[in-house]
């Protein structure tokens, strides 16, 4: 047990650079990769129960009086700015392009399942991002009707998007309250030791779910490189960029320990979950946008530790 404390707390010390490893590993190993995917749900599930166990009830959703700020920011992301981003979209006639339509519709969907993770790994309050992270899904359906309406047109989305957040919601309570309980009945008063372990089961986590996330990359690798290298900077400059810019913009408005998570929320979204509802030809090349938006997303921790400190 002992040994596997000491693995667990090296992760956590090196934690950013382990996400770097599960990328190598997802491009070097396309197999793994293709072999994981189907498996990614309940990957993503198990990651959230990790995530609710290391922060605990009462230091996430407990905060009651944080409510109305996290309806604020949560609306301003999952609403606000994919209907800006959709007025640019067509001020430039530019709703015939699959790529101008994945950024609005990545802008729609709620913060990816690391966050909190991602606040650790950069020396933040992961709180708020668990916070963001479960009222945003929570209002999901409610903020993406808006967007698909918009856009169901452009991209042949049919019925199914509300029952499809629907069912997320349900596995992410599920997931969540699971690790809340955990934590209640199993470590109700965690030393900075368990903590660290906990961690690095984080980290080990996403590590391996990003494998399977980048499934879609490879394939478009092998057949068209300079395809690849452009949806690799559309995603690195949507990314960075709305994590920077909101920086910019909240850091001087919301508590000092609410803008980094906020930050690295606004350009790491989980537009996976739209997979389930989108027709099958958009589907294949919204899967090269997902696999390569990997990326930035892992690369957050690394790279964007400094700038979100330093701005």
């Amino acid at each position: 047990m002992t040994l596997i404390i000491r693995a667990l707390q090296f992760c956590a010390r090196h934690g950013r650079w382990g996400l770097v490893v599960g990328l190598v590993c997802g491009l070097a190993l396309p197999g793994l990769a293709t072999a994981m995917r189907p498996w990614l749900p309940h990957m993503v599930a198990g990651l959230l129960v990790v995530t609710a166990f290391r922060i605990g009830y009462r230091a996430s959703v407990g905060q009651v009086r944080s409510l109305p700020r996290v309806l604020s920011e949560v609306l301003v992301l999952q609403f606000g700015l994919p209907l800006l981003a959709y007025g640019i979209v067509l001020a430039f006639g530019l709703t015939g392009s699959i790529a101008a339509l994945a950024i609005v519709l990545m802008l729609s969907a709620p913060s990816i399942s690391g966050s909190p993770n991602f606040a650790i790994l950069m020396g933040h309050d992961p709180a708020p991002a668990m916070q963001i992270l479960v009222v945003g899904t929570g209002l999901f359906p409610l903020t993406s009707i808006a967007v698909l309406f918009l856009i169901g047109p452009d991209l042949g989305i049919e019925d199914g998007a509300l029952s499809t957040g629907v069912g997320l919601i349900i596995v992410i309570l599920a997931a969540t309250s699971v690790g809340f309980a955990l934590r209640a009945l199993l470590l109700p008063d965690p030393s900075d030791t368990q903590l660290q372990s906990l961690d690095g089961l984080g980290v080990l986590a996403l590590a391996v779910i990003v494998v399977g996330l980048m499934a879609g990359i490879r394939p478009v690798l092998d057949k068209s490189p300079l395809a690849l290298a452009g949806w690799v900077v559309l995603v690195f400059v949507a990314n960075f960029g709305l994590q920077l810019v909101a920086y910019l913009a909240t850091r001087n408005i919301v508590p000092d320990k609410r803008a980094p998570p906020l930050s690295i929320i606004a350009g790491n979204r989980n537009v996976a979950l739209f997979l389930l509802a989108l027709p099958a030809d958009v589907t294949d090349l919204l899967l090269v946008f997902i696999g390569c938006y990997q990326l930035p997303m892992y690369l957050t921790p690394l790279l964007m530790r400094r700038v979100l400190k330093d701005c």
